[in-house]
């Protein structure tokens, strides 16, 4: 308990530290101190982590769903945008000196000549008044005036005019940059997932099964951002490719059957000729993994919990729980769904988390379907996610098994991809024999 306060703490203080750094190279450093722009621009910064954090917190607290919903859109995209105002505006760091240099020659006062001295004329000597008569009176010429050059404009002005043009143009170029990067990442979500395809070499599969088609689709999200519209946009592109089998690897929902059954309705319309199957993610004990079975049961897909089936085609179709029904008696059984099957026969095993890929090389799987990591789903986030994952995304071998890792169909918190684009995978066996 005391380590995960910690952890809390550390967590809330770098937030805190990003968001000072954001609203000082963002507000205070591009307005004038007391103008609306400055206070407008204050309120602003310290709204967007208040929604943050309660997009954040709000399905877990059982929150009314149209509560989550208005919170969701602003909370999640300001996660999305702070990332990359941070990271274009620590690029500009680098700038900054540079353009202030430039600026500098280019807004120089040229200093003044020094001016001519004009000497006073040097007074005469006294003339001393003959005794006889009177002197005249001498007539001295007046100094002439010397020329006193205009004062240049002060120094200090030029300065403060220059930072803040040099401050507004890599605030303003890094808000565009992290408002583009994020606005496409979002089109790429909300547009749909791509499908891609991929051929896999068994050497168990029989020549009747050569060619075999399985449509894998995972970590569809559906939440309070990503609804029925989007499990529609799913299933129109899996069945366009009149797949032979579809498998859902986990991560379908990110919130209660009551808030979030309508928006899987669309799954009922999911055609292949050996069925849909099921397995579970971590997120589905987040909303109610037992609830969901049932509700994906009734809805056509056959939910695989620690359990296989023989495919017609001439292969075994394993799956398990995710390792995060552990907590709830319910993790992973791999004696269960593959210790006792025909080792001749090959092996197709449905297992959200990568991590799991070690279990199923020491089970004789052939090939294990993944998905999870979101191929890290906002760049740079690939290079954590390869510090948890075997594999990020695509096609790796473990020994005699072979691992294909989905980059997902939607998203989890942001509804923004960048760098890894979403997609359903067509896996196509090939036999040896063929």
């Amino acid at each position: 308990m005391v380590a995960l306060l910690l952890v809390l703490v550390v967590v809330l203080a770098l937030l805190g530290a990003v968001h000072w750094y954001v609203w000082r190279r963002l507000v205070r450093d591009v307005t004038v101190a007391g103008g609306l722009a400055r206070r407008l621009g204050t309120a602003v910064v310290v709204a967007l982590p208040l929604f943050s954090l309660a997009a954040l917190v709000s399905s877990r607290a059982g929150a009314p769903f149209l509560f989550q919903q208005a919170v969701a859109w602003p909370g999640f995209l300001w996660l999305a945008v702070l990332l990359y105002l941070v990271l274009a505006l620590l690029a500009g760091e680098a700038v900054r000196p540079l353009l202030r240099a430039w600026t500098g020659r280019r807004t120089a006062v040229p200093t003044p000549a020094e001016p001519v001295s004009t000497p006073t004329p040097a007074e005469p000597a006294p003339v001393t008044p003959a005794p006889a008569e009177p002197a005249d009176p001498v007539s001295v010429p007046a100094p002439l005036p010397v020329s006193v050059p205009a004062p240049a404009p002060g120094a200090r002005e030029s300065e403060l005019s220059r930072r803040l043009f040099v401050s507004r143009v890599v605030g303003g170029s890094a808000a565009a940059v992290a408002v583009g990067t994020v606005g496409y990442g979002t089109y790429g979500v909300l547009r749909g997932p791509r499908v891609k395809r991929v051929t896999v070499p068994l050497a168990k599969i029989p020549r009747a099964a050569h060619g075999y088609r399985i449509a894998v689709v995972s970590d569809i999200h559906l939440g309070p951002i990503l609804g029925r519209a989007h499990t529609r946009r799913i299933v129109d592109s899996i069945n366009a490719t009149q797949p032979d089998l579809i498998a859902v690897v986990g991560d379908l929902v990110d919130g209660t059957v009551e808030n979030l059954g309508p928006a899987a309705e669309p799954l009922a319309r999911l055609r292949a000729r050996h069925g849909s199957f099921f397995v579970t993610g971590n997120h589905e004990y987040f909303s109610g993994a037992d609830a969901w079975v049932d509700h994906v049961r009734e809805l056509g897909l056959r939910p695989l919990r620690n359990a296989r089936v023989e495919i017609p085609a001439g292969f075994d179709l394993a799956g398990v729980d995710d390792v995060a029904g552990e907590s709830e008696g319910r993790g992973p059984d791999f004696a269960r769904a593959l210790g006792d099957r025909d080792r001749a026969r090959a092996a197709v095993l449905l297992a959200h988390q990568p991590v799991v890929v070690h279990d199923a090389v020491r089970h004789g799987v052939d090939l294990q379907l993944s998905g999870h990591t979101h191929g890290g789903q906002l760049w740079p986030g690939n290079y954590l996610a390869e510090l948890a994952n075997p594999t990020v995304a695509g096609l790796e071998r473990y020994g005699d098994t072979q691992l294909y890792v989905s980059r997902g169909a939607g998203a989890w918190g942001p509804p923004v991809r960048v760098g890894a684009p979403s997609d359903i995978t067509i896996v196509e066996l090939a036999s040896k024999q063929a």
